[in-house]
């Protein structure tokens, strides 16, 4: 799938931001991103209240091989084929897949606030060192000039 393929695909539902990720693209509105596109085809992002529809048309969960075991990424479910040719359809499935990530999205909150704060204090310690560091660089900076000088009138 390229990018034109996805945004003609998508043209129904509205404004759609695609980016590169991983082998394929994320597919993304208001900053949400609730589909995927891959080399195995397009998945939408699902939670409790839509694995059933997908379940029902006979979708799988995305998956990945690693050396080592298969990986299923529960979140996100493989489009059924007979709504490539229905846009009105997958509008439908994919405004579910964005509220579905935007649910998501809600139930991480908490979490970022959490780490924001702890970025502020790993900031302010940074910061700290920065400063040290600015001030012990114009001495070295007299240091070197004054070595330059001497050098310079012995010869």
């Amino acid at each position: 799938m390229d990018r034109d393929f996805l945004i003609d695909l998508f043209s129904d539902f509205g404004p759609v931001t695609i980016r590169r990720m991983f082998s394929g693209f994320g597919i993304s509105a208001d900053g949400t991103n609730f589909a995927l596109a891959l080399r195995g085809g397009l998945y939408l992002r699902a939670d409790e209240q839509t694995i059933p529809r997908f379940e029902a048309e006979g979708s799988a969960p995305f998956s990945y091989q690693t050396r080592t075991k298969t990986v299923t990424v529960g979140s996100y479910w493989q489009l059924p084929e007979r709504l490539y040719d229905d846009p009105e359809e997958l509008t439908v499935w994919a405004r579910a897949a964005l509220a579905a990530a935007q649910r998501a999205a809600l139930r991480k909150r908490p979490k970022t606030k959490k780490a924001a704060k702890t970025r502020v204090a790993v900031t302010k310690k940074k910061t700290a060192k920065t400063k040290i560091v600015a001030k012990r660089k114009p001495a070295a900076k007299k240091k070197q000039a004054a070595k330059k000088s001497r050098s310079s009138s012995l010869a």
